[in-house]
């Protein structure tokens, strides 16, 4: 069966479309005419006739590359082909013809047989017309062994050398001079990429080459196999094998203390939390294990391969020239603005002082003898704590069908920093004290909306307990907490939140507490949670993440908030018998 989860009209036009789109957000560049045999993005800015003209181009689907480049300090002319397929001869002409200064012009061009014949017949017929043209290939990668005749193939550290090669005509540099620059920079540059999902063309099906728990490594940018197919590894072992790759191969270029530029690439579709996991484990081997000194460090998209999930590293050595060309100012939109400089020895900065913290560390810590209030008190958050650990999976099952899929997770990093500091910190023995503690414990171990509200609801029943530790304080300390939740969360009973069953129960205990038994007022407040949790099963959610859930899919699943105060109400209530 065909794919169609692509966000594109007719396949075949695909690549005119995008450029066209393309074009249509950005001043500077245009189209030349004559798609979509002929897809040319110019740079429309007049060009300095003293200056050499930079065009380089191939097969589409590697967006940005290389239209994403074409701008005042790097390329002159971007010229595509179709998907993964070289332009013609004729388009790259057009290019020439278009952009080519009496200074001269360089063709920049990845290493593929396709694009080197292609350009080369270009570039034979523009020398023939008069044209002024020299030729380099990039053939960074360095996963497969050998080179043969064809050469290595050009992957993302092509994107460096035209960086380089558009700094040195920006300067005014002969023809000469700029191809020599960008020749030795491809010359230097490594580069190795890992795949962990093939990439889909247009109109065509997924490949199920990988499995789900296999990488690729050394994979081609048109989904060509690799050196080699692993089982998956995390993200520091990729890195070091990929550094270990590129350092063994180019040893003579990247002595220890050589500096270099490091270039982490998304190959498509994989995240940016995961972009930025490899580039830190990637600077840190590489600074590490093989002491390069790492002065610029590139993160993003630059050179892709459809929807290809995986990255690629890249690592250019530098000298005082080349880095200065890296720096160098451009009006390419897709190269970075900043520029992304490694500062040695970087520390996080100390967080700002707590006018509280003296006082609060004076009080937050465990007697040496409880009294009985206090061995009670800890007999129930260890109870409450423990039954949250023991429900944490079953909630998170709940929550991937009603929300995010962390609330036992969430609620699970609070019960354990409570479970840690009840041992040490709490001052058990004073209850406001050690409730006012319990907030700060789920203040800095549980992050979204949980944490949040439950830290809210601790901080109001502390503030509630001061100078009053009778059984009806406790009463009227949760009324507090379940109002602050309700003023600062927004939520309401019946909305589908914890509040279905946190406010049944606070109301029947604060109730049953004029009885004169804790025991038994916790023991109806237990039910009533239970009760108001399996309510949730045919409720309409009026907030939190399930409010973005269509109804049909919460139908007969509880709220995994409210049948957390649920356990963990029944917990103390059985601790208390």
């Amino acid at each position: 069966m065909k794919s169609t989860k692509k966000l594109i009209n007719e396949p075949a036009d695909a690549v005119t479309e995008f450029l066209e789109g393309y074009v249509s957000s950005m001043r500077h560049v245009q189209l030349l005419e004559g798609s979509p045999d002929i897809n040319i993005v110019v740079n429309v800015a007049p060009s300095d006739q003293h200056k050499v003209a930079i065009i380089s181009g191939g097969g589409a689907g590697h967006e940005p590359g290389q239209a994403g480049y074409v701008g005042e300090g790097m390329l002159s002319a971007a010229v595509s082909g179709q998907v993964f397929a070289s332009p013609s001869a004729k388009s790259v002409l057009a290019a020439i013809r278009a952009v080519a200064s009496p200074a001269g012009c360089l063709l920049v061009v990845l290493n593929y047989t396709g694009d080197k014949l292609q350009f080369g017949l270009a570039a034979e017929n523009a020398k023939a017309e008069g044209y002024k043209v020299e030729m380099v290939l990039v053939g960074d990668d360095c996963a497969l062994p050998g080179q043969g005749i064809a050469g290595r193939r050009g992957i993302a550290g092509t994107v460096m050398v035209t960086k380089i090669a558009g700094a040195a005509a920006a300067e005014g540099l002969s023809l000469q001079e700029v191809a020599a620059a960008a020749k030795e920079a491809a010359d230097q540059c490594r580069s190795v990429g890992v795949a962990t999902r093939i990439c889909t063309l247009p109109g065509a099906s997924p490949s199920d080459r990988l499995g789900e728990d296999e990488m690729e490594v050394g994979l081609g940018l048109h989904g060509e196999p690799g050196a080699a197919t692993h089982k998956m590894q995390c993200a520091n072992d990729i890195a070091a094998q990929c550094i270990d790759t590129i350092q063994w191969d180019g040893a003579k270029d990247m002595a220890k203390g050589h500096q270099v530029a490091l270039l982490v690439n998304n190959l498509g579709s994989t995240p940016a939390m995961e972009m930025y996991i490899v580039a830190r484990a990637a600077l840190k081997y590489a600074q590490e294990e093989h002491r390069l000194t790492v002065v610029r460090l590139y993160v993003g998209t630059f050179f892709t391969s459809l929807d290809m999930q995986g990255a690629s590293l890249s690592i250019l050595p530098l000298d005082s020239r080349r880095l200065d060309w890296l720096d160098a100012p451009t009006q390419a939109p897709c190269w970075p603005k900043d520029k992304c400089e490694v500062v040695p020895d970087k520390q996080k900065l100390p967080l700002p002082s707590d006018p509280r913290s003296q006082t609060s560390q004076t009080n937050q810590r465990r007697p040496e003898k409880l009294t009985a209030q206090g061995a009670l008190l800890e007999k129930a958050l260890l109870a409450a704590v423990n039954a949250l650990l023991e429900h944490a999976q079953e909630l998170d099952e709940w929550d991937q069908r009603v929300g995010d899929g962390d609330c036992g997770t969430t609620l699970a990093q609070g019960a354990k920093a409570i479970k840690a500091d009840c041992g040490t910190k709490y001052p058990l023995n004073h209850a406001a004290s050690t409730m006012a503690a319990v907030a700060d414990s789920v203040g800095h171990s549980m992050g979204g909306s949980s944490g949040a509200l439950y830290q809210i609801f601790f901080l109001a029943l502390a503030a509630e307990l001061k100078g009053d530790q009778t059984v009806e304080a406790w009463g009227s300390g949760a009324a507090a907490g379940l109002a602050a939740i309700q003023q600062y969360g927004g939520a309401k009973l019946g909305d589908r939140t914890m509040l279905d069953a946190l406010s049944p129960a606070v109301s029947l205990f604060q109730q049953k507490l004029s009885d004169g038994s804790v025991a038994s007022a916790l023991s109806l407040a237990a039910s009533a949670a239970s009760k108001g949790a399996e309510m949730t099963k045919s409720m309409k959610a009026g907030a939190g993440r399930s409010s973005y859930v269509p109804e049909e899919a919460l139908r007969n699943t509880a709220d995994p908030g409210a049948s957390a105060v649920s356990y963990w109400l029944h917990a103390v209530a059985e601790a208390m018998q």
